[in-house]
């Protein structure tokens, strides 16, 4: 679960929050449901049933002073589903492409997710490679300096992350959250919308920054 950022000792807490749209990209049975799940709920199912068309969630983090509500949008992998996602990627801030570092073909069909969101997403979109599985190491296949290469020259951020042991789900989503823009104008679509005043928490996300229900 993300942990929540402690209330600075004089009791002040952000004083706005920022919602932005996530979509997670990549090939079916990668873990991209198992990453929102972990983030979201701080759990993990050893066998996690395939989406169908696509999932949503929703998560608040803190960045400075400002809560973030990210809205999840975890599309399916099966082929079957591709000519969907351009229906969930438009208008989103924010993206995961996941691959599976034991199956090359995922990270090859990684590279085509990323240029197809360089293409056709949102110019100012922040795209972050997730090397998921990592804790079957020793079945890697994809070495981490190559992803690493491949997202500098991209421009994306980069992390090896493990749904199961939770190893960097947190920090993969909060590199985003710390990334993406904080907008004062609420118009301002490519940026989020600011909700002046809020403090609503997401569903199923628990409370953040101290404020418990």
């Amino acid at each position: 679960m993300s942990r929540a950022q402690p209330r600075p000792a004089n009791g002040a807490g952000p004083n706005r929050t920022c919602q932005f749209k996530m979509v997670l990209l990549g090939e079916s049975a990668v873990g991209k449901s198992s990453l929102v799940l972990r983030f979201v709920k701080g759990q993990f199912h050893e066998y996690q049933e395939s989406t169908i068309g696509a999932a949503f969630l929703t998560q608040t983090v803190c960045v400075d002073d400002t809560t973030v509500k990210l809205e999840l949008w975890d599309t399916a992998g099966q082929e079957r589903y591709h000519s969907l996602a351009p229906m969930y990627y438009r208008g989103a801030q924010a993206a995961i492409v996941v691959y599976d570092i034991t199956n090359p073909d995922t990270f090859s069909r990684a590279k085509v997710w990323v240029k197809e969101l360089q293409r056709q997403a949102a110019p100012e979109i922040v795209i972050a490679l997730a090397g998921n599985k990592a804790d079957l190491s020793q079945k890697r296949q994809i070495e981490v300096q190559d992803a690493q290469t491949y997202a500098e020259e991209n421009g994306l951020i980069f992390m090896e992350t493990s749904a199961k042991t939770a190893m960097n789900v947190n920090d993969i989503f909060m590199a985003i959250a710390k990334k993406l823009p904080r907008p004062t104008d609420r118009n301002d679509s490519n940026k989020g919308i600011v909700i002046p005043g809020s403090t609503n928490t997401a569903s199923g996300s628990g409370s953040c920054c101290g404020n418990s229900k």
